[in-house]
C-alpha cells in the first residue's frame, strides 16, 4: 500500500469551495484504479492548509493510472482554482505501526 500525501495550500476565504470540490471528487477516487480509500485533513493551526491523503494499492496506480486518466482533469477542474500554490506531493509506505 503506498499513501500519498499532497499537502495544498488554499486561497484565503476559498476554504468552503475547495471542501465542496473534494467532496464532489471523492466518486472519482472512488473508481480509480488501486485507489483504496482518500481523506481530506484541515490544518488547526494554519486553517488554508490541507493535507489530501490517498490510499494507493501501488505508485503506479496514482503516478501513471490516475494521472493519465480522464478523472485527473476533472480533479484538478473542481479545486484548482482554489490552490493559492501547487500542492507538495510525496508517497510513503509504511515503516511501523504501533497499534
Amino acid at each position: 500500500m503506498v499513501l500519498e500525501i499532497a499537502q495544498i495550500e488554499v486561497k484565503a476565504g476559498h476554504e468552503s469551495a475547495f471542501e465542496a470540490g473534494v467532496g464532489q471528487a471523492a466518486e472519482l477516487f472512488r473508481r480509480a484504479k488501486g485507489c483504496r480509500g482518500m481523506e481530506l485533513q484541515r490544518s488547526v493551526e494554519v486553517p488554508t492548509r490541507y493535507r489530501l491523503m490517498v490510499q494507493w494499492e501501488t505508485l503506479e496506480n496514482h503516478t501513471v493510472d490516475f494521472r493519465e486518466s480522464a478523472d485527473f482533469p476533472a480533479w484538478r477542474a473542481l479545486v484548482s482554482e482554489h490552490f493559492a500554490a501547487p500542492p507538495q506531493v510525496e508517497h510513503t509506505v509504511l515503516a511501523v505501526q504501533g497499534f
